[in-house]
């Protein structure tokens, strides 16, 4: 893993010469879909690569240098990531995706500045899904590529079942949100906490970390003994990623999280942190936030109700206490699995900074 350092800069070259390379095949349709070129370099611009970054340091568990193809896969994963935001904010409704415009309200200017018929809104959700499918047609075209490249199949078909196997987990965990959004008012409270465990899970946990470290360690041959210790690393790490991310949009600042603050209450997001305030709340406290939760009006007083309701519970102490547990985890999963100093380096800084506290 000595190429540790240029492994974000060679996903970058990787994405934008790849999307050079399909212009001319989407402009041969049709001019009219220049918005999807220019949309899908802005979505795949920036950003730490941080599930690329995870495929590798897998595959790093079994290789010290990185070739090429190695870098496609780890690529594939950054557009699928972008596939799964512009997807996830059009179910959220949402107006911002790192402090830009998300993708259906992109569309939603482009229809009315042109002067079209019909909504703009309608217009800019029916792009935006196909604008998302788009990018996960790329994605899984990139992945094909990198692994065609490989000369060990058994370790190509164990990639290949992992990368399948994360894509449903995702389409899953994303159902399983909604539904959380919505069933709360027949859900039992005592079940609420489970339930938004699972969504952390199979929403976010496993494809943020677990399955990037396991699909580019399969694809560098790992035992699957090697491939339950990344299991081991991956899930709790991504456990701990998903909930300090669920703090942020609440407690985050706009300027960071690129989202308003607040933004994930006026979604109406049930996630841990909810499902632990309300253990601790009254019934007529669980009513109020019930009410107040999904309303896109609120204001900022509202908000910062809220948030104190939240931290009086006890309710973000415990989860940075989860958080540190799900790290704590990962670390002894680490020390423990036997890979290289180099390897072990390396999934060790991952662990720490995932555990960062919120600011």
């Amino acid at each position: 893993m000595r190429d540790q350092d240029t492994w974000v800069e060679r996903v970058n070259t990787r994405l934008d010469q790849f999307i050079t390379d399909r212009e001319s095949i989407v402009r041969e349709v049709s001019p009219d879909l220049e918005p999807f070129l220019e949309f899908s370099r802005e979505f795949l611009s920036g950003g730490k690569r941080f599930r690329a970054r995870c495929a590798l340091l897998g595959y790093g568990t079994q290789h010290e240098s990185t070739p090429d193809h190695v870098i496609d896969v780890a690529s594939a994963l950054e557009i699928f990531h972008a596939a799964a935001l512009v997807h996830d904010d059009i179910m959220d409704k949402s107006d911002t995706r790192r402090g830009a415009p998300s993708a259906h309200r992109r569309f939603e200017k482009l229809h009315r500045e042109s002067g079209w018929a019909g909504t703009s809104e309608d217009f800019g959700t029916s792009s935006a899904l196909l604008f998302g499918d788009l990018l996960l047609a790329f994605s899984d075209e990139l992945f094909s590529t990198g692994i065609a490249a490989e000369t060990n199949r058994p370790a190509v078909r164990a990639s290949r079942i992992e990368f399948d196997r994360m894509r449903i987990d995702v389409t899953a965990g994303q159902y399983l949100d909604i539904v959380e959004e919505r069933a709360w008012p027949v859900i039992d409270k005592l079940d609420a906490l489970t339930r938004a465990q699972r969504v952390v899970v199979y929403k976010s946990a496993k494809y943020s970390i677990e399955a990037p470290l396991v699909i580019g360690a399969a694809l560098g041959g790992a035992t699957p003994e090697q491939l339950e210790s990344l299991r081991a690393i991956g899930l709790p790490l991504g456990i701990a990623f998903q909930l300090r991310d669920d703090l942020l949009g609440v407690f985050g600042d706009p300027a960071v999280t690129g989202k308003p603050a607040g933004d994930d209450l006026r979604e109406g997001k049930r996630t841990v942190l909810i499902a632990l305030a309300q253990q601790e709340l009254p019934a007529t406290d669980i009513r109020l936030m019930d009410e107040l939760l999904g309303d896109s009006d609120l204001d900022d007083s509202q908000i910062s109700m809220l948030q104190a309701t939240l931290t009086n519970t006890g309710a973000v102490d415990k989860l940075e206490e989860v958080i540190e547990q799900q790290v704590v985890l990962a670390q002894k999963a680490i020390a423990s699995a036997g890979f290289s100093e180099l390897a072990t380096q390396g999934l060790t800084q991952l662990a720490a900074l995932v555990s960062q506290r919120a600011s």
